[in-house]
């Protein structure tokens, strides 16, 4: 019997090979169900955001559009690029009344007929596009119906001290607006607008009560290896 040039035990480089090539093969059918995902470049976020970033990212539901989350439980909002790498994120002012719904026909009345109760951010996806104001300024179109918008933050009551609020470290400090997203003024010039400013995209507003399961129809995303991330319970 003729042995392979190498001389003996030549069975050990084909079997070796094979393992090497099984776990090339292996390693890309993980890397293909668990990615793509979004890029929060070491931001902080929530188990919720997370969620919902790497469910946007991997299933398309964002169709290459930019795209913002805004997660009221903690009063931050995170804007990415069309391929899910974040751009930027800030703190912003919610809803004063947590809830998932806003009041049928809360849009065409007059603020001040507005109750406590009433003042939510209404969670769910929104298509979003930049638009102007009655009074001529740049908002970020969220509900149209419900008068939703994300824009810079409103200063004109000074007793609701938006501004310190902003600055706060605790997230039930920031619910205080009628249902907007208030963000700070730099933040919204140098990021939201030039995300949005030629294009459309998509609001992702987190839920405060529903499961983001309930309310976006998202998934969890096969583990990474190393991830130590919770499952959002909500």
């Amino acid at each position: 019997m003729l042995l392979p040039k190498w001389g003996r035990g030549s069975w050990v480089r084909p079997a070796l090979l094979s393992l090497l090539l099984a776990a090339q093969l292996g390693a890309a059918a993980t890397w293909a169900a668990a990615g793509p995902r979004a890029d929060f470049r070491k931001e902080p976020a929530s188990a919720q955001a997370r969620h919902i970033g790497d469910w946007v990212v991997h299933s398309g539901d964002n169709h290459g559009l930019p795209f913002v989350i805004v997660d009221k439980l903690e009063s931050r909002v995170f804007v990415f690029d069309g391929q899910g790498l974040l751009l930027g994120a800030a703190a912003a002012l919610v809803g004063l009344a947590k809830g998932d719904e806003s009041v049928p026909g809360i849009g065409s009345r007059k603020m001040s007929t507005i109750r406590p109760e009433e003042r939510t951010t209404p969670a769910g996806r929104f298509e979003a596009s930049m638009e102007r104001s009655a009074h001529g300024d740049d908002i970020l179109w969220v509900d149209y119906d419900a008068a939703v918008a994300l824009h810079r933050v409103i200063t004109t009551i000074p007793a609701e001290r938006r501004l310190q609020r902003l600055a706060s470290q605790v997230p039930a400090e920031r619910r205080v607006t009628y249902g907007c997203i208030n963000v700070p003024v730099k933040f919204f010039e140098s990021v939201v607008m030039p995300a949005f400013k030629a294009r459309q995209g998509v609001v992702y507003v987190l839920p405060d009560v529903r499961t983001a399961r309930d309310v976006f129809g998202s998934y969890d995303l096969p583990a990474e290896a190393g991830d130590k991330r919770e499952t959002p319970a909500r």
